[in-house]
């Protein structure tokens, strides 16, 4: 190429799950099926009548048409309703934005809040996606390293530790990628907490909200709050609780003043979401319910026998584990992380993904999502750690 290059895009990562993917080539199915544990994407299809709904909505000619930058208002109101049930708080229609997919609302997000040069805090290990889009932006992600011990948990006051005049959000996900840890109640209201006092912003993604352990009603209590919006910025995926991440769905929840200016990017980006997933998700909200939480209850349950599957090595350690992920600590301090997750490929039928594709210091650890593979195959996972 004779032209140059945003130096910002060129210094940041490239998006590392296409080359784990091309490790699989080199099994040659000694003990079976490969079980490719490397990428967070639904084990089952939708539910029949939402895939009927999407042909229905996508043949309808005002699906064709522009819509609202925000979304459609429908589907807005019927969010915001979902929310605020599901929360026992107070989410209005002028607060809710539906995009194209979580990753575009995060994009958009720290986009509206900061600008070159600024900063925002990111728990380490992070979502890679996260990190990217702060890169090429010219936004530091500053690292909060959350210790290993406390099951990958972030540390409030070692965050506090961390603000400075540069730093204008605090992020968050929990449900936890990578590492599967579900944050309480209690700490993210420490950190929502913390993030008033300090005059920044808690952008709370909540992808896996719908995976919570069986044990746990609901997330938190912040939209309860009656100015909860001064602090919060809410994220959600239609994706992996729909089981439609070809679709492309998510949504902002904050305060309209902060969405007036959210949608000069989302205009620029994306003019408006895709009309016909908005249309068949509208009504797939309450009819999908009992099938989500069957859902719920079957991940719980490859959550288990994830569990039990490395129970059986004396050498491999589950860190971490909840929801879509767990978070391995492997027995090789020798080699790389990298040359371990390789190796485990090669010669185990095994894909994960190595610990410093979520940040520095992982060179202990992989991350397997266990959500897409049927709990017999999990099972196999132990006996082929103890070959490697």
């Amino acid at each position: 190429m004779e032209f140059s290059l945003n130096p910002l895009v060129l210094a940041t990562e490239a998006p590392p799950i296409p080359i784990a993917q091309a490790w699989k080539a080199r099994y040659r199915g000694q003990f079976g099926p490969l079980i490719d544990l490397s990428q967070a994407v639904p084990g089952h299809a939708p539910p029949q009548n939402l895939l009927s709904r999407l042909g229905e909505a996508a043949s309808q000619p005002e699906a064709s048409r522009y819509g609202p930058i925000l979304g459609d208002l429908a589907l807005r109101e019927a969010l915001a309703a979902d929310i605020s049930s599901g929360y026992a708080g107070r989410v209005a229609v002028e607060q809710v934005a539906i995009t194209a997919g979580c990753n575009q609302a995060f994009f958009v997000a720290v986009q509206t809040l900061a600008q070159p040069g600024e900063a925002i805090v990111l728990p380490s290990p992070w979502y890679f996606n996260h990190k990217m889009a702060l890169d090429m932006l010219g936004i530091e992600a500053r690292p909060l390293a959350c210790d290993p011990k406390s099951g990958f948990l972030p540390d409030p006051d070692a965050c506090e530790a961390l603000i400075d005049t540069r730093v204008k959000a605090i992020v968050l996900v929990s449900p936890n990628n990578p590492s599967g840890a579900v944050y309480s109640e209690t700490l993210i209201t420490r950190f929502h907490a913390l993030a008033r006092r300090r005059g920044l912003a808690l952008v709370l993604d909540e992808t896996y909200r719908d995976f919570l352990p069986l044990s746990v009603n609901r997330a938190h209590g912040l939209f309860a709050e009656p100015d909860w919006d001064a602090t919060l910025i809410h994220l959600y995926s239609f994706s992996k609780a729909y089981a439609i991440p070809g679709q492309r769905l998510g949504s902002i929840v904050a305060a309209p003043s902060f969405l007036a200016e959210a949608a000069k990017i989302l205009d620029s980006l994306q003019i408006c979401p895709p009309r016909p997933v908005q249309m068949a998700i509208l009504a797939s909200i309450e009819e999908t319910r009992d099938w989500r939480e069957g859902v719920r209850r079957e991940l719980a349950l490859r959550a288990d026998a994830c569990r039990a599957a490395f129970a059986k090595s004396e050498s491999w350690r589950l860190s971490s584990i909840g929801a879509y992920f767990a978070f391995v600590a492997h027995p090789y301090p020798a080699e790389t992380a990298a040359a371990v997750a390789e190796r485990l490929v090669v010669e185990a039928g095994i894909l994960g993904l190595p610990g410093p594709y979520f940040g520095l210091g992982l060179e202990g650890y992989l991350r397997f999502a266990f959500a897409n593979v049927e709990r017999d195959m999990l099972a196999r996972v132990g006996d082929r750690l103890t070959r490697l």
